[in-house]
């Protein structure tokens, strides 16, 4: 687990006494406590910093952050705690535990829960942590694939999250990319749970992920505020007739969108110019391509097959995303210097162009939409 001595009372008291420090100045000077360095110091003030917005109930005395990295690639409580509302059971294990966030909140409802990682330190702290949280489980200092390899157990669920970087520590994405490379233990997976569980980033294409794996029956779409944090999927061996998808905003007050891929794919969107109210789906549901079916199900029109933008006269009010009222302006009714929150959809302008070409000040409560509908170009302005 590294330093045990940073647990000491009087060195968590100087830690807690500059959470708001400046760390470069902090890592210049001497650490007043001969046993513990400044750079561990620092290490635990960083990790507090991030539990505060990340994972708030690892706030407690005696827990110990590890280092920056492992912080970075650890699911946030909001999240966990949205997954661990999906999954029941009796055994549970997390072949890649990481920083063991997404195991806390997951296992919660399980009687058996066992923890694989192949960093002995990182596992250490991970143990001790849930020794504090008084929670209970099997903790395994192994690499995944050689624990699937010497492994008898059978499990309800498996869970893991793989790496999404390669040796250059550059962002991958295909499947066969990852490590560990999910194609190539997808069969022992399946052998060795009932229902595996896999998180993986946000950008991964959903079409891509169906065509590579046939046993997918749910994909989970996470957003948090409107920025698509994961993609969760889940694989078994039982026979599906359809995937169901479900986009889900945490923190936003919107129902989640549940889909399967055969209601897209036999959806038609109807056309108009804009109407009274204009619609912008959360990104959750962008990303998961829905653009037809948001047309048939809430009755809305869409502007253009490429503007994802839907509009109404009569307002929706359980729209899972932005409703904005507006009107269709000219340009040469744009006044400098005013005051705008900037949309470009399916225009040739970015935002930053738009505001440099009128002047427009950006921020505020009211809205400019610079799109296009099947007649051209149009601007759209908050009433």
């Amino acid at each position: 687990m590294g330093n045990t001595k940073i647990k000491d009372k009087e060195i968590q008291n100087y830690i807690d006494a500059n959470l708001h420090a400046d760390l470069h100045a902090l890592l210049l000077k001497k650490s007043p406590f001969p046993a513990v360095s400044m750079q561990e110091i620092v290490q635990q003030i960083k990790g507090k910093q991030t539990a505060h917005k990340k994972f708030p109930f690892l706030l407690k005395e005696g827990i110990i952050f590890p280092p920056q990295l492992n912080l970075e690639q650890s699911s946030s409580e909001v999240t966990a705690l949205y997954k661990s509302q999906i999954l029941k059971g009796k055994t549970f294990i997390d072949l890649t535990s990481g920083f063991g966030i997404d195991a806390y909140y997951l296992s919660q409802n399980f009687e058996e829960v066992t923890l694989v990682e192949q960093n002995s330190g990182l596992l250490k702290i991970v143990e001790h942590n849930w020794t504090i949280l008084n929670r209970k489980a099997t903790f395994i200092h192994q690499n995944l694939e050689d624990f699937l390899k010497i492994n008898k157990e059978h499990f309800d669920v498996i869970y893991l999250d793989p790496a999404r970087r390669d040796q250059n520590k550059n962002k991958v994405f295909l499947l066969e990319d990852l490590s560990p490379d999910i194609l190539q233990i997808k069969e022992k997976l399946l052998m060795t749970a009932d229902e595996v569980v896999i998180k993986l980033s946000p950008l991964i294409d959903l079409k891509y992920l169906i065509s590579v794996l046939p046993d997918i029956f749910r994909i989970e779409i996470i957003a948090v505020k409107n920025e698509v944090k994961e993609a969760v999927i889940f694989l078994s061996n039982e026979e599906r007739e359809e995937i169901t998808v479900n986009c889900i905003n945490l923190e936003s007050g919107e129902s989640a969108f549940t889909f399967t891929f055969g209601e897209e794919e036999s959806a038609q969107a109807e056309y108009s110019e804009p109407g009274k109210f204009i619609y912008i789906p959360n990104n959750s549901i962008l990303k998961a391509g829905v653009f037809n079916l948001i047309s048939e199900r809430f009755g809305l029109k869409k502007l253009h097959p490429n503007t994802h933008l839907y509009t109404s006269d009569q307002k929706v009010t359980d729209f899972p995303g932005r409703v904005l009222e507006m009107e269709t302006v000219e340009s040469k009714q744009i006044k400098k210097k005013e005051q705008f929150n900037i949309i470009s959809k399916n225009y040739p302008l970015k935002p930053e162009d738009i505001k440099k070409k009128y002047g427009i000040k950006d921020g505020g409560e009211n809205y400019l939409i610079f799109t296009q509908s099947k007649k051209g170009k149009i601007i759209l302005k908050s009433v």
